[in-house]
């Protein structure tokens, strides 16, 4: 048996059979299109349909977890060890942590046995990711909980994202981003930069005219950031996560791997949650690094 049972959210954007082969239990962040919730459990829809009925016109809006669903998977978890560690998506993007929070306490008062952790990681998507394989790694390292969420805490900003969009409207729309910033996304042909900052929020730090400019300038801001982690035994995995542009996202892959050797990329979906404030066109690259 592990040490303890590790629980993160769906805005990890990773593939359903990695959170399987890797024990990780999941919370489930919902979509609404219309009238529709798509839960990620009951009602789901596949990335494919998602994007087409963006493209469509459709207009989704998200709903974070709530306390009493947080509460009801550790209370689960619990039954397979009395410690459980909450790798949760970013304050600064979602109230979800603070329901991990509320849901944790009670849990903790209610069963005296009980030790329910929660990390703010302040990353998202593939970020997010990134510093849950980490978690797992030290999980099935037997490392104790106490261990891995120390240097979740200490190492979490070390977890880079840069990312580009299509447009900002999107951001803007959910609430992500301000409108001044979103002007930059009616521009013609201008493609926003933006990367996640120390407190988890999503800032614009430039523009590049040009889709092809803006991929490549993923990669210089990566190596603005890189410093002494460009080796592979400090960047064991990358993750890159995109809405509907694989093909752009194997570009960067491969440039990754050009530039610095790095064989372990993990390429996934930007889900329906994520996707909603992005909208089509996106492309997350995230990696250890000095800093963000």
């Amino acid at each position: 048996m592990s040490n303890f049972v590790i629980i993160t959210d769906s805005s990890c954007d990773l593939p359903l059979d990695y959170y399987k082969e890797h024990d990780v239990k999941l919370l489930h962040l919902s979509c609404h299109i219309g009238d529709v919730i798509y839960d990620g459990i009951n009602n789901i829809i596949s990335e494919e349909e998602f994007y087409k009925q963006i493209r469509g016109g459709a207009l989704p809006t998200t709903s974070q977890v709530n306390p009493e669903q947080a509460k009801a998977v550790m209370e689960d978890a619990l039954k397979e060890n009395k410690n459980v560690l909450y790798v949760a998506f970013s304050s600064g993007l979602s109230g979800t942590y603070q329901s991990g929070v509320i849901a944790a306490n009670e849990v903790n008062e209610e069963n005296p046995d009980a030790n329910v952790v929660v990390v703010d990681t302040v990353c998202a998507s593939v970020g997010e990711g990134v510093i849950l394989h980490y978690a797992i790694k030290m999980r099935d390292e037997g490392k104790s909980m106490e261990e891995t969420a120390k240097w979740l805490e200490e190492n979490k900003c070390h977890v880079a994202h840069v990312v580009t969009v299509d447009d900002l409207n999107h951001l803007h729309r959910g609430g992500r981003i301000s409108k001044t910033s979103a002007v930059l996304g009616s521009m013609i042909n201008i493609k926003p930069m933006i990367h996640v900052n120390d407190e988890g929020k999503l800032i614009n730090v430039g523009k590049m005219r040009g889709r092809k400019k803006a991929l490549n300038n993923l990669l210089e801001m990566m190596e603005e950031r890189i410093g002494d982690y460009k080796t592979k035994d400090k960047n064991e995995i990358i993750m890159i996560s995109h809405s509907d542009c694989l093909e752009d996202a194997q570009y960067v892959a491969e440039c990754v791997k050009e530039k610095y050797g790095f064989d372990n990329i993990l390429i996934s979906y930007i889900g329906p949650v994520i996707g909603s404030h992005t909208g089509p066109g996106a492309i997350a690259l995230c990696f250890m690094a000095d800093h963000r």
